[in-house]
C-alpha cells in the first residue's frame, strides 16, 4: 500500500474507463440471465424504437432498456405503474458508468410465475425427448371408435358432436368424462387416458376443452398429464381451444389442432373423402351397367331380325328381289355398251373421211409453201447477225489463248504451290519459283531485287 511519502507505480494506476470495463466484465460474468419482478416508472419511448424505464420495488430501483427488436415482439402494453416480470441480462453503460438490465422478455406479473414454470417444464421434457417429431404417430385415416376426454357438460363437446353429425360421420364416439380445469383436472384426464389404453377398443383419442386464460388451461401443462399423453399407446389429438398459444399437451400429442371443432373436422374429413370416392364408384358402376345393358339389348334385337330373315319364305322373296335387280342391271349395261359402240363407229368414219387422198394433198402443199417462206424470212433477220457475232467471239478467244501469249515471248511465274506470282512483293530473296515458257517449264531462284 503506497503512502504519501512513497512513489506510485504507474502500472498500478487505472483510468476511469479501464475500471468501468473491468466492472462490466465482472458483472456480466457473475450475474447470468435473470428473472426480476418490479414496477415500471419513468418510461421513455425513443423514436428509434428503444424503450427506457426503471424497474423498482419498495427497497430499490434498476435502470432497464428494451431494444427495438424485443419491443416489437413484446405483447405487454408498457406503462408507468404496471407490475412486470422481466427476463434479461445485466450490463454496464460505460459512458455514464451505470449498470442496467437489458430486457429480452417482459410479461405481466400475474402470469409470470406460471410462464416461468411452463418454460422450465417444457425445457425439461424436451430434453427427455417427449416432444420429438420422430416419436409421433400417424393418425388413422378412418377411425371407427373415437374417445373424447373432456368435460361432458361443456360447450366444446356439444360443438364436437354437432360437427360430426352435420358431416354424417358413421363412426362411434365415446365421451370419457373428466374435469378440464382446477386442481384435480390433470389427474382425472390422466386416469381416463389409462382407462382408454386398458379397454383397447379405441382407434383415436381426443383430449381438450374450449378456450380460456392461461390459468384456466393450466391443467394441460401439468407434468403427470403431459407424460400420460406422451406414453399413451393410442394416437392422441390435443384440441385445447387456444389458437395463439400452446400447452405442453400440444407438444406431447401426436397432432395438435386449434379447437375441439377443428378436431371433429379433421376426424370426419377422411370419412367424407371416402364417402365421395364410394359415391363416384357407384356412379361409374351405374353408368357401366346401363351401357352394357344397352349393348346387349341391341345385340338381341339384331339376332331377332336375323332369325326372322332366315325363314324359307323370306329367302325366296329375297332371291326374287335379287333376280329382278340383276336383270335390270344387265339391261342397263347392254344399253350403255350399245351407245359406246355407236359413238366409236361415228368417230372412225370421221377419221377415215379426214384421211382421204385429195383433201390431204392440198393441205400438205399449203403447209410446205408457208414453211419455205418462213425460213427465208428467218435467214435474213436472225441467222446472219448471230453468225457474225459468233465469228467475233471466236477471234477474241483465240487472241486470249495462253499458248499464243507465251509464243509471243511472255513467261508465267508461279510459286512452288502453283500460285501465280504477279507482283514483286510476293517474292523474297532466295525463293524458288517456276517459270512457264511456250515450250516448257524451268525452276528459278529470286535474287538481286531492285526498285
Amino acid at each position: 500500500m503506497p503512502t504519501a511519502d512513497s512513489p506510485l507505480n504507474p502500472a498500478h494506476i487505472l483510468s476511469v474507463g479501464d475500471l468501468t470495463r473491468r466492472i462490466k466484465v465482472l458483472l456480466e460474468d457473475a450475474v447470468p440471465e435473470v428473472w426480476i419482478r418490479g414496477e415500471i416508472s419513468n418510461l421513455r419511448r425513443q423514436s428509434s424504437g428503444h424503450n427506457y424505464f426503471t424497474l423498482k420495488d419498495a427497497e430499490s430501483q434498476l435502470p432497464c432498456v428494451m431494444f427495438r427488436g424485443q419491443a416489437l415482439r413484446c405483447a405487454v402494453d408498457l406503462r408507468d405503474g404496471k407490475q412486470l416480470l422481466v427476463n434479461g441480462r445485466l450490463s454496464v453503460y460505460e459512458p455514464r458508468g451505470a449498470y442496467q438490465l437489458i430486457v429480452n422478455v417482459a410479461i405481466e406479473d400475474g402470469l409470470g410465475r406460471l410462464r416461468q414454470e411452463f418454460e422450465q417444464l417444457k425445457a425439461k421434457l424436451a430434453a427427455e425427448g417427449l416432444f420429438e417429431t420422430e416419436r409421433k404417430r400417424a393418425l388413422p385415416s378412418r377411425p371407427r371408435v373415437v374417445a373424447f376426454i373432456t368435460s361432458p357438460g361443456g360447450a366444446a363437446v356439444r360443438d364436437f358432436i354437432s360437427i360430426l353429425r352435420r358431416r354424417e360421420w358413421r363412426g362411434r364416439l365415446i365421451i370419457l368424462p373428466a374435469k378440464v380445469q382446477g386442481r384435480e383436472a390433470a389427474a382425472e384426464m390422466a386416469a381416463q387416458l389409462a382407462v382408454a389404453a386398458r379397454l383397447k377398443i379405441f382407434d383415436l383419442l381426443v383430449i381438450g376443452r374450449g378456450g380460456g386464460s392461461l390459468e384456466d388451461l393450466w391443467a394441460f401443462n401439468e407434468e403427470p398429464l403431459v407424460r400420460a399423453v406422451a406414453a399413451c399407446p393410442i394416437p392422441v389429438i390435443s384440441a385445447v381451444g387456444h389458437e395463439t398459444d400452446f400447452t405442453l399437451c400440444d407438444f406431447a400429442a401426436d397432432r395438435r389442432v386449434e379447437t375441439p371443432s377443428a378436431a371433429a373436422e379433421l376426424i370426419s374429413s377422411a370419412y367424407l373423402e371416402q364417402v365421395e370416392a364410394v359415391a363416384g364408384l357407384g356412379r361409374e358402376l351405374r353408368e357401366f351397367a346401363e351401357s352394357e345393358l344397352e349393348r346387349r339389348r341391341s345385340r338381341l334385337e339384331l339376332l331377332f331380325h336375323r332369325r326372322a330373315s332366315a325363314s324359307p319364305r323370306q329367302f325366296v322373296e329375297q332371291q326374287f328381289l335379287r333376280l329382278d335387280d340383276l336383270a335390270g342391271r344387265a339391261q342397263a349395261a347392254m344399253r350403255q355398251d350399245l351407245h359406246l359402240r355407236r359413238d366409236a363407229l361415228h368417230r372412225a368414219a370421221a377419221a377415215l373421211a379426214a384421211r382421204a387422198p385429195a383433201p390431204r394433198l392440198n393441205v400438205e402443199q399449203a403447209r410446205w409453201v408457208a414453211l419455205r417462206q418462213r425460213l427465208k424470212r428467218l435467214g435474213k433477220t436472225t441467222l446472219e447477225p448471230r453468225r457474225e457475232k459468233l465469228a467475233h467471239l471466236e477471234r477474241r478467244l483465240r487472241e486470249t489463248d495462253t499458248g499464243r501469249v507465251l509464243a509471243r515471248g511472255f513467261v508465267i511465274l508461279s510459286n512452288t504451290e502453283g500460285v501465280p506470282v504477279t507482283r514483286r512483293k510476293q517474292l523474297c530473296a532466295g525463293q524458288q519459283v517456276k517459270a512457264r515458257f511456250a515450250d516448257g517449264e524451268a525452276g528459278l531462284k529470286a535474287d538481286n531485287f531492285s526498285a
